[in-house]
């Protein structure tokens, strides 16, 4: 039985209310799944206790608490019975890295499918489009167990009419497979799928160090992570899609945030170049000398706040992520909301996002 009312949220628009409107059904809905894992994971009951948390004292988004998205790696933290679980998503990581575990149950996972189609199609329309996926197949062979990427790839199923992989088991760009893809779908509007660092290295340089252009005119690239090793390597965001159009012909560009702790969750880049949060979801940035909520404009620590998780205590995550909330409900493009930036990393926090863990194999 679902403990938390939610069906609201699915009947607005997601980023058609308000920040104040929203705010106050938010608080209530986070503060009811508090308290379910409260009452069905007692490792995250021993944690409320110890910071002495009180419900009465919630009086908005910034009294919900937040729980440390590290503490994915020291526990599994359920808050249903281990038999209902369906599949178990695991964080990205370098080798040697100890790995989130996430473990959805089927309302958990019906729910975020909900959410994510409602936010998707809200930016590229109702109508499936071809896929052009910048991976392997062999990525998304184990259908019970997925890393982050592998579920980024499989929760994008449900927009498409068909999925291509370009990329071969050794990760070598298949130009034949593209232009294959190209001739069929090109004239029509299709979306290019990939981690940020895997776009740059395996479809931009591939096609570069070829000498060879394409024709992506009706794409639209959605991308996400990976921003640690292009500001390792002095590559802008104006730069990688400068690049991009060069070669590729691109002309949207789709950029995310989000996380494996924290699935169906995800901020995306709109038109001006903005993060935006749902209806479903919401951030506070918090100053990292007292955790504080920061003004807008001024940089601190991501904390993501999401109505989704109910299999797990996944519903407010403190992250380990810098970043700017830049403005509310006035966004040129029209959306609701907050609108934040992502800075990048907490200096000396591990590598953890799908893109980054990968791109640290390339020195």
């Amino acid at each position: 039985m679902i403990m938390v009312d939610r069906d609201y949220f699915l009947e607005v628009e997601p980023y058609s209310l308000p920040q104040c409107e929203k705010e106050e059904i938010l608080t209530e809905g986070l503060k009811n799944l508090t308290g379910f894992h409260k009452d069905h994971c007692e490792e995250y009951a021993r944690y409320l206790r110890s910071i002495e948390y009180d419900e009465e004292k919630v009086k908005g988004l910034c009294d919900i608490p937040f729980f440390p998205v590290r503490m994915f790696k020291e526990l599994e933290l359920l808050s249903v019975p281990k038999e209902d679980i369906i599949k178990t998503t695991t964080s990205s990581g370098t080798t040697g890295q100890q790995v989130s575990k996430m473990f959805i149950d089927k309302d958990t996972a019906s729910f975020q499918q909900k959410m994510t189609v409602k936010q998707l199609t809200n930016y590229w329309g109702k109508k499936r489009q071809p896929f052009l996926i910048v991976d392997s197949e062999s990525t998304i062979k184990d259908r019970t167990k997925y890393s982050a990427r592998a579920a980024g790839i499989m929760g994008l199923r449900f927009f498409s009419t068909e999925m291509v992989f370009c990329l071969d088991d050794d990760m070598e760009l298949n130009t034949d497979v593209v232009d294959d893809f190209l001739n069929k779908h090109g004239e029509e509007q299709f979306v290019v799928f990939g981690f940020t660092f895997m776009v740059w290295k395996h479809l931009y340089q591939s096609l570069k160090s070829q000498n060879r252009t394409v024709d992506m005119h009706n794409a639209i690239l959605m991308t996400g992570g990976g921003w640690k090793k292009f500001v390792d390597e002095g590559v802008t965001r104006d730069q990688f899609k400068y690049e991009l159009n060069k070669v590729c012909n691109i002309k949207r560009f789709m950029d995310h945030y989000g996380m494996a702790e924290q699935v169906g969750s995800i901020y995306l880049e709109c038109e001006c170049g903005h993060y935006h949060a749902s209806v479903f979801s919401d951030v506070i940035v918090r100053d990292y000398k007292d955790f504080s909520p920061c003004a807008i404009g001024k940089e601190g620590i991501i904390q993501v706040l999401s109505i989704a998780p109910y299999s797990y205590p996944g519903h407010s995550l403190l992250t380990e992520d810098m970043g700017t909330i830049e403005g509310v409900d006035d966004c040129p493009c029209g959306r609701k909301g907050k609108y934040i930036k992502v800075d990048g990393r907490i200096p000396n926090a591990e590598i953890r996002g799908c893109s980054d863990s990968y791109a640290s194999q390339f020195k």
